[in-house]
């Protein structure tokens, strides 16, 4: 499916459920694409029209070349443009890793448009970028976001034998799918190759990350919509304690969940426990202020 934008570019999506009822839409993270929200697309298709969307510059969504082109108010407008390409003016806006950083910039930016707001594994930004000072464990697993600063040298490393990293981010014991979740099958594992292993296909991704210092900190933080914070204990990549401070910042119903047994890839890793976890949150009268 593909939408024309005033940016000029196409966006890749994939949607289930009938036109026309409430938008459910679902930002992926890095190095995934919309597939990754395969296991939502059926959960939530019979009360909701979801679209898992292919960001900019991922699979089959256009990649403009210019790192610029890939600024976080650029990343954040597109998915108001989507919003309205869908004929929509508002939605259920769900995020993992990095499109959980756009959600909740979304959500601060263009509060009007999300009645509410459901990320997974990543905390509120400006918790991010003030934590990171903070902690020098949290600044050594955030390395890849200084390591892709540089040019072409990171996209070639996961190209390397036969895309190794790519496959282990998903599946090695110490960053991958743990032992009591739904590990990825063949057939996945190679859906993420066939999409990755395209010509120029991680430089789009990449960018995305190459621009993270044009934008934070932040000039607003307050989000006021009922929100759902999902997190998988074992996320490697994000210490579990930014969870908690991301409190703070929501001055509406804030509900926080963490997985013990989870990683990174939470959505994936446990489907049927994060559905049912939002299903819950969805039907939640949550118009109260918090406490």
């Amino acid at each position: 499916f593909l939408l024309f934008q005033d940016s000029g570019l196409r966006f890749h999506y994939v949607a289930a459920g009938e036109r026309g009822k409430p938008l459910m839409l679902l930002l992926h993270g890095f190095p995934e694409f919309w597939y990754s929200w395969r296991h939502q697309l059926r959960e939530f298709k019979s009360e909701y029209r979801v679209v898992a969307l292919d960001l900019r510059g991922y699979g089959e969504t256009d990649a403009p070349s210019h790192k610029e082109n890939y600024k976080l108010d650029c990343l954040i407008t597109d998915i108001k443009d989507i919003l309205e390409s869908l004929g929509y003016n508002k939605c259920v806006l769900i995020g993992h890793d990095w499109g959980g950083m756009i959600a909740w910039l979304v959500a601060i930016c263009y509060p009007e448009m999300v009645t509410k707001l459901i990320v997974v594994n990543f905390p509120h930004p400006s918790v991010f970028t003030e934590y990171i000072l903070r902690h020098p464990s949290q600044l050594i697993k955030s390395g890849y976001y200084f390591f892709f600063q540089m040019p072409w040298f990171p996209e070639f490393m996961f190209t390397v034998n036969d895309f190794k990293v790519l496959k282990s981010l998903f599946t090695s014991q110490a960053t991958g799918i743990g032992r009591k979740g739904c590990r990825l099958t063949a057939e996945d594992i190679e859906a993420y190759l066939y999409v990755f292993s395209q010509p120029g296909a991680l430089t789009g991704p990449i960018n995305h990350y190459r621009n993270i210092f044009s934008c934070l900190p932040l000039q607003h933080h307050d989000v006021i919509m009922p929100t759902l914070l999902l997190w998988g204990e074992r996320d490697v990549f994000m210490e579990v304690e930014m969870a908690e401070i991301t409190r703070i910042y929501v001055k509406n119903h804030f509900r926080l969940t963490i997985l013990s047994e989870a990683s990174h890839w939470l959505q994936q890793d446990q489907p049927d426990i994060v559905n049912k976890l939002i299903w819950t949150f969805l039907k939640e009268e949550t118009t109260r202020k918090r406490e």
